[in-house]
C-alpha cells in the first residue's frame, strides 16, 4: 500500500459523503434599529443572512430572538430578506422566543414558519408606540424663547420644545394607526387559521407569556433551540452559530487600533440608555 492510499483510507469520506445536518442559528437580539455597532438593522445582518442561507446540507435556520422592539421599517426589512431567502433557498425557518418578542420583536419572528418559546418568556405587543418629553415649561422659567421656521404647515411634529399641539397629536395618531394596521395585517397573513381569539384581544399591544401566546395562537408550541431541532433532525445535528461580521477598528496603514471618535461614543452611550428604557417595561 502506497503511502497515498494509506492516507485516504484514514479519511472519514463516509463524513464527506454523507455529512451531518446543519440548522444555521442567527442571533436577532436588542433594540431593532439601534445604531452602533451592536445595531439590529437589516445593514447589519445582510451579509449573516446570506451565508446562513449558504450552509451545506443546510436543514433548518433557526432565528433565536431577545428583543423588545423598535423600529417597524428595520422590522420589516428584516422580515422581507429571511422570507426571500426562505424561498429562494427553500428552507424552513424556525423561530425561538428567549426573554422577550414584543413588537418589533415579534415581527420578526412572523418571518418563520413556526414560532416556539419557554412558558415564562413574554410575547406580542402587537401596536405602535412613540414616547416624548416636552420642554415648554422648562424654556419658558428660563426665558428661553423657541424659534422654529419651516416651509410647509405640516413640516413639524410636536416639536418638544414647544406646547403640545392638538392638531399635532391627531397626525401622529393618524400615523401609528396606519403602521398598526400593517402590523395587524401581516399576523394576519403569518398566522392565519392558528390565531385562536378575537383579534382585539392579540391587536390591544398587551404582551403575553409564552404559555398564554400558545392558547391565543401567537406562538406554535414551547420548546428550546437546541432541543427541538435535535428532536427533528438528530442526535448528530450541527448547530451553526452565524454571526454579522464585526467592525473593524483598525488604521489601515499601521495596524494600530483607531482612536474612538467621541461623537460615536456619545451615540453609543444614549443608544444603550434607550435599550435599556425600553427594556426595562418588560421588568428586564
Amino acid at each position: 500500500m502506497t503511502l497515498v492510499d494509506n492516507f485516504l483510507e484514514k479519511l472519514p469520506l463516509e463524513r464527506f459523503r454523507n455529512p451531518p445536518p446543519q440548522v444555521a442559528v442567527l442571533r436577532l437580539e436588542g433594540l431593532i434599529g439601534m445604531r452602533g455597532p451592536r445595531a439590529l438593522s437589516l445593514r447589519r445582518f445582510a451579509a449573516a443572512l446570506e451565508r446562513a442561507f449558504a450552509l451545506r446540507n443546510l436543514k433548518t435556520v433557526a432565528l433565536a430572538i431577545n428583543s423588545p422592539g423598535g423600529s417597524p421599517a428595520q422590522s420589516s426589512l428584516l422580515f422581507r430578506r429571511i422570507r426571500q431567502l426562505a424561498q429562494e433557498k427553500d428552507v424552513p425557518v424556525v423561530a425561538f422566543v428567549e426573554d422577550v418578542a414584543a413588537s418589533g420583536g415579534y415581527w420578526l419572528a412572523l418571518a418563520a414558519d413556526e414560532i416556539f418559546a419557554v412558558d415564562t418568556s413574554l410575547v406580542g405587543s402587537i401596536g405602535v408606540i412613540t414616547a416624548s418629553f416636552g420642554f415648554a415649561e422648562a424654556l419658558r422659567k428660563l426665558g428661553v424663547q423657541r424659534r422654529l421656521y419651516t416651509a410647509g404647515e405640516d413640516k413639524s411634529l410636536l416639536d418638544p420644545f414647544l406646547a403640545e399641539d392638538p392638531r399635532g397629536v391627531e397626525r401622529l395618531s393618524a400615523l401609528q394607526n396606519d403602521m398598526h394596521e400593517v402590523f395587524k395585517d401581516l399576523v394576519r397573513a403569518r398566522r392565519g387559521v392558528r390565531l385562536k381569539v378575537e383579534e382585539n384581544t392579540v391587536f390591544s399591544g398587551e404582551v403575553f407569556t409564552g404559555r398564554r401566546a400558545l392558547e391565543l395562537g401567537l406562538i406554535d408550541g414551547i420548546g428550546d433551540l437546541r432541543g427541538l431541532m435535535r428532536q427533528r433532525h438528530g442526535d448528530t445535528v450541527r448547530l451553526r452559530a452565524v454571526e454579522p461580521e464585526r467592525r473593524r477598528l483598525l488604521l489601515p496603514r499601521f495596524g494600530l487600533p483607531r482612536r474612538p471618535d467621541i461623537g460615536d461614543v456619545a451615540a453609543d452611550l444614549l443608544a444603550r440608555l434607550e435599550e435599556r428604557l425600553i427594556w426595562a417595561r418588560f421588568g428586564l
